[in-house]
């Protein structure tokens, strides 16, 4: 239990880092940790590493919540949600999204992991038919997205654009540097472009507002329903080959609208988060498949126990909520910040980063992506199509016919 309590600490310190750092996804820090894994497992063992590496993880899934509504940069857990976050934060309402962000995550905690211990159970023996209709289930959805869309043309060229760059950027993710990340953190640029700085460089360029906090809007039977809606897509996109949480927005927005309910869409996101890291953790164990960055840094050592894991998570969970928490009060700074400036030092800050860790491909895919993400507006069509940059790829994945 000590060693557990050590990597707890460590995880837990280590994912905020990663979780305050605008468009940094927690598979970055485990390309960091399997760097320098030699000198931890000497150092504090493989039980502690396990449990930072697992805690780090959970901690970020609280934490990347405050670049996401204060600077409205996404990673790739928060592309979609990143959209209504930033639009509260505004409005003045920065530390009711983040707090909103944080009780979504608490509340998947909960649900997901007797969930993920009924799958780790039960889900093995039927894994062979999971895999063969998941792709049509994906075709079902997006499909239904774009007929019932208000412009349903220029809905299925933002969708087909998106997915054909995503395409490209997976097929050649071999030629960004991948050394930090593996090469999903292609992902990094395709979606900083398509949610980050193409939101950025058309937002408002006047001064902050003032933030206040006046309560979480949303009454109980909203928080419950979020929850369950956002947990069970989580666990569908950490049991199910392919897809990501990425996929989960999508699918949320479907049924929830970011648009339309903007509170519960983040506190449904969120919950696909967190749960989506419970339940990846589980097949870890049940199929030997790494759905994560995390996974496959923890597949690299001598593996602890399901339990020890499962005991870490939840502990850097109640740790996360407070440091979340705790940093969102921080949204009382922000204001009469001129936003041209600060959206500016933003954009500058995830150019840069996506240069240093994908290389010159990855900022082709970055500049690529902000064109496509320009477009949206332009034609008065949800930014959610551009989830086909995910989708897409994942249809072609699981349906056999190209591989990434």
């Amino acid at each position: 239990m000590i060693e557990i309590l050590i990597g707890v600490a460590l995880g837990v310190i280590l994912g905020t880092v990663s979780g305050l750092l605008p468009g940094i996804h927690a598979n970055t820090l485990a390309g960091v940790l399997i760097a320098v894994q030699g000198a931890l497992l000497a150092l504090i063992g493989p039980i502690a590493l396990g449990a930072a590496l697992f805690a780090a993880l959970i901690t970020h899934t609280f934490v990347d919540s405050i670049p996401s509504t204060f600077l409205g940069v996404p990673d790739a857990d928060t592309s979609l949600s990143v959209l209504p976050a930033h639009a509260l934060c505004l409005e003045g309402n920065g530390e009711e999204a983040v707090r909103i962000a944080a009780l979504g995550s608490a509340c998947a905690i909960l649900i997901a992991v007797p969930l993920s211990v009924l799958c780790y159970l039960f889900l093995p023996s039927i894994q062979p038919f999971i895999d063969w209709g998941i792709g049509i289930v994906i075709i079902a959805v997006i499909g239904y997205m774009i007929v019932t869309s208000e412009a349903p043309g220029w809905a299925l060229a933002l969708f087909l654009a998106s997915g054909i760059l995503g395409i490209f950027s997976l097929q050649y993710g071999y030629l960004s540097w991948h050394g930090i990340g593996g090469e999903s953190a292609i992902l990094m640029p395709l979606l900083s472009g398509l949610f980050g700085i193409s939101v950025l460089a058309t937002a408002s360029q006047g001064k902050i507002p003032s933030q206040h906090y006046r309560g979480i809007g949303l009454e109980g039977g909203s928080i419950i329903r979020g929850s369950l809606l956002g947990t069970a897509a989580g666990l569908a996109v950490g049991w199910l080959p392919g897809l990501s949480n990425a996929t989960a927005n999508g699918v949320l927005a479907s049924v929830i609208g970011y648009t339309k309910d903007r509170r519960m869409y983040i506190l449904a996101t969120s919950a696909a988060n967190t749960s989506n890291a419970f339940i990846g953790l589980a097949a870890l164990f049940a199929i030997s498949r790494m759905r994560n960055g995390v996974m496959v840094a923890l597949s690299s050592i001598p593996i602890p126990s399901p339990t020890g894991l499962f005991v870490a998570g939840v502990l850097a969970a109640c740790a996360a909520y407070l440091i979340t928490i705790s940093f969102s009060t921080s949204a009382r700074y922000l204001g009469g910040i001129h936003g041209k400036w600060l959206n500016g030092l933003v954009i500058l800050f995830v150019i840069g980063t996506c240069i240093v860790i994908t290389g010159p491909f990855g900022g082709l895919v970055l500049l690529l992506a902000t064109m496509i993400g320009f477009v949206p507006p332009l034609v008065n069509v949800p930014r959610m199509y551009c989830m086909g940059a995910v989708m897409i790829p994942v249809i072609l994945f699981s349906l056999g016919i190209a591989g990434f």
